[in-house]
Parts: structure tokens; sequence; C-alpha cells
């Protein structure tokens, strides 16, 4: 099992990389689901994740971990705390595809969890998608004890 360790600037360029890997098949069940409203809501998903990823590791005050398994950078994880409301919050999480399913998101969840814990934290949340593509992330935070709230966002492409 990698040893999880804090977020250095050095990591960036492989949790990009890892995350795109790790999201492709998200992001093509999300396009099979939504259809042509994909292209528009996305036009090029693998750069706004590369930004969203760097702007999550890299911003002020950031709470971003990886797994790293002999210098190699096997997932990441990014926690938000809400001191105000109690609630630690998930944003992102990735497990490169060739070490998935070896229990390494499962141990970046509950590493999450123990930072919450430890910050005073009262609850936990995660929010991920009810398509395909997001069933391993939703069968993980299952056995991680997070119980889902059924939400249901509707899209629809408007006439040209």
């Amino acid at each position: 099992m990698p040893t999880i360790r804090i977020f250095e600037q050095p990591d960036l360029d492989a949790v990009v990389a890892l995350s795109l890997r790790a999201w492709a098949p998200v992001f093509a069940s999300l396009e099979r689901v939504l259809g042509p409203v994909f292209r528009l809501l996305e036009p090029d998903w693998r750069s706004g994740q590369a930004r969203a990823v760097t702007e999550a590791c890299t911003a002020e005050g950031a709470r971003a971990w990886v797994a790293d398994a002999d210098g190699l950078i096997t997932g990441f994880l990014v926690v938000g705390l809400d001191h105000g409301r109690g609630i630690g919050e998930i944003r992102m999480i990735a497990v490169d595809p060739d070490y998935q399913r070896r229990g390494i998101g499962s141990a970046l969840t509950s590493f999450a969890l123990g930072r919450m814990r430890d910050n005073g934290m009262t609850v936990a949340m995660v929010e991920t998608g009810g398509d395909p593509g997001h069933a391993p992330a939703r069968r993980t935070y299952e056995q991680a004890g997070f119980v889902p709230l059924p939400i249901t966002r509707y899209f629809r492409k408007l006439a040209e």
C-alpha cells in the first residue's frame, strides 16, 4: 500500500496526468448519458479538468495529499473544511487506472475522514455522479459508510 503524504508542487504534473487518465471513463460515460449536451457543457474536458485539479491542489490553504508508492504517485485527494458548519468535504479524489482496485481509493477516503475528524468536523460529505462511469466511486464511498442523497439534475439542449 502506498504512503499518503502532503501534496508538493513538484507532484502537480503527475497528479494532473493521473487524474485525466482516471476520469476519462467518467467523461465518456457522461457523454453517453448527455449526448450532444455534453459538448456544450464540456467542449474540452481535459483542459478544464487539468485547470480544476491545478487550482484545487495549489489554492491558498489547499489541503491536498498524494498516494506515493516508491516515488510514483498513484492517487491524490483534496479536502475542504467548513469550520462554521462542521462539514468536511472530499472535493477531489482519483486513483491512477493502473493502480485501481487495490484499495488506494479506500485508503485515501479513510485518510480524508481522519483529517476531517482531527479538524473537529462532525459531518463528512462527498459528491459524485449517478451515471455508470461513477459506479466505482459510489461503491468506495458507500463502503466507507457514506449515505447517498438522491438528487436529480436535468440538462437539455436548447433549440438553435
